[in-house]
This record gives C-alpha cells, sequence and structure tokens, in this order.
C-alpha cells in the first residue's frame, strides 16, 4: 500500500539548518521511500520550493511525467536541452505538449555558440566522439542551467535498463538531489497513464521508435524487450552522460 505523506511536514532544511547536499538528498529519501509518484512531487516542490526543475527530453515516454508534473504545479521549471540535432518532429511534440499540458514555463537550453564553434565547428562531433558530443550540447548546457536550482526531477525508469533497474526515487547528482518520482513504474504503467489521461504520443513512437534522442544517433527498432534500443546503435554507449554523476 502507498503511504500518504504528511505534506504539511516543515521542508527539511527549517529542521537541518544549511544541510549538506548529501544529508538533505538522504533525508528526503528517506522522507518519500513509501510515497506515490503524485505524493513524492508535492513533497518535492514543498522542500526545494522554488528551486526545482524538471529536465524533459520530450521523448517517447516524457508525456506522463510531463503530464503529473503539470497536475501539481503548471509553473514548475521544465528544462528541454535544445542540442541542434534534435528530430523536427520532437521539435513540434514540445510544442503541442507544452500547449496541451498548460506548461507556463519550459526552458529551451542550447550550448553555447563559442563552444560549438570550438568543439564542433561541422556539427559532425557526433559521427567520431559521440561522448564528447553529448558533453557539448547536453552535459555542459544543462550544468549551467542548472546553477539557479538545489533539485532537478528525472523521468528515468527502471525497466529502461540494466544500468538503472536499481534506480532509487532520490539520488545525489553533486551539487544537486535528483528525484526520480516515477523509478518505480513498468512499462505498461506508463502506456495506461498515457491512456487515461489521453495523451499525445510522439509521433516517431509509430514509427518503431522506442526511444528518441538526437536524430544522427538514434534509429528505429523492432526490438521489444529493449526499451532503449537504437539508441547509439553499434555502439558501446548507453547514456548521454546527464545522468552519470549521480550517486545513490
Amino acid at each position: 500500500m502507498t503511504a500518504v505523506l504528511s505534506l504539511t511536514s516543515p521542508p527539511l532544511t527549517d529542521r537541518l539548518g544549511e544541510a549538506a547536499p548529501a544529508a538533505r538528498a538522504a533525508a528526503f529519501s528517506a522522507r518519500v521511500a513509501d510515497a506515490g509518484a503524485t505524493d513524492v512531487l508535492r513533497a518535492a516542490f514543498e522542500e526545494f520550493k522554488g528551486r526545482i526543475a524538471l529536465v524533459s527530453s520530450f521523448g517517447a515516454e516524457s508525456a506522463s511525467l510531463l503530464h503529473l508534473v503539470a497536475s501539481v504545479d503548471a509553473a514548475t521549471p521544465v528544462i528541454f536541452l535544445d542540442t541542434g540535432k534534435h528530430f523536427a518532429q520532437t521539435l513540434a511534440y514540445r510544442r503541442t505538449l507544452a500547449e496541451t499540458l498548460g506548461l507556463k514555463n519550459v526552458l529551451d537550453v542550447q550550448p553555447a555558440e563559442g563552444d560549438l564553434r570550438a568543439g564542433d565547428p561541422d556539427g559532425k562531433l557526433w559521427s567520431t566522439d559521440p561522448d564528447a558530443c553529448c558533453a557539448l550540447r547536453k552535459v555542459r548546457p544543462l550544468h549551467s542551467a542548472l546553477a539557479g536550482f538545489d533539485a532537478w526531477i528525472s523521468g528515468r525508469k527502471q525497466f529502461q535498463s540494466a544500468g538503472r533497474a536499481r534506480l532509487p526515487k532520490v539520488e545525489l547528482a553533486p551539487p544537486h538531489s535528483k528525484i526520480n518520482p516515477i523509478a518505480e513504474w513498468s512499462r505498461e504503467d506508463v502506456a495506461a497513464y498515457a491512456v487515461k489521461h489521453e495523451l499525445p504520443a510522439h509521433p516517431l513512437v509509430a514509427d518503431g521508435y522506442p526511444s528518441i534522442g538526437c536524430w544522427p544517433c538514434t534509429a528505429p527498432s523492432d526490438d521489444p524487450s529493449d526499451p532503449r534500443a537504437g539508441r547509439w546503435t553499434g555502439r558501446a554507449k548507453t547514456e548521454c552522460g546527464i545522468h552519470l554523476r549521480a550517486v545513490t
């Protein structure tokens, strides 16, 4: 049975003083250990009031978490990493979802022009060093975008890969707390939520894309057992890098 949180509890920083990020993340993790996704979000918005953002790819499974966040607080900052390499369909979907869900504060974060000129002048870094490309177009811009926040929300789920199989609801991603409110949802849970709330699907899902990132490194797949099939096909790479600094 899912526990019901006492959302009137004072923020942990009121009880712990200026707690170190690790202590704050650990205390918040204990607070929401048995909570459902909506209560995790409510507690997070209370604890990190005004200093928490959702980071969303507006990809194949993004709509459910975006809807959850909008239902709790539609003014929550939503950071979209506009890498300059997204499918046109993703950019259109980002606009459609923001309008449909009433999201009031979607922030399109782009890599710095100077960094692109220095690190990827011909736009083909993805073909020779995809890790460096992701660092340039995702990791570095996100680091800058999160400078004013104490916590951020991710849509990762345990079923997505072996590396995420033990994903907790709360992690420490120094200096931030990272909240994974739907970490324990199954693929069926995500799909059922989208159907229940009549959420529009990413247009590329119907074309066989189970997971959608930048167009040069994303391909369709007919492997139903791998939710992230088609990403960086033929390479050992499985993550873009924005989630590699988290500490459970």
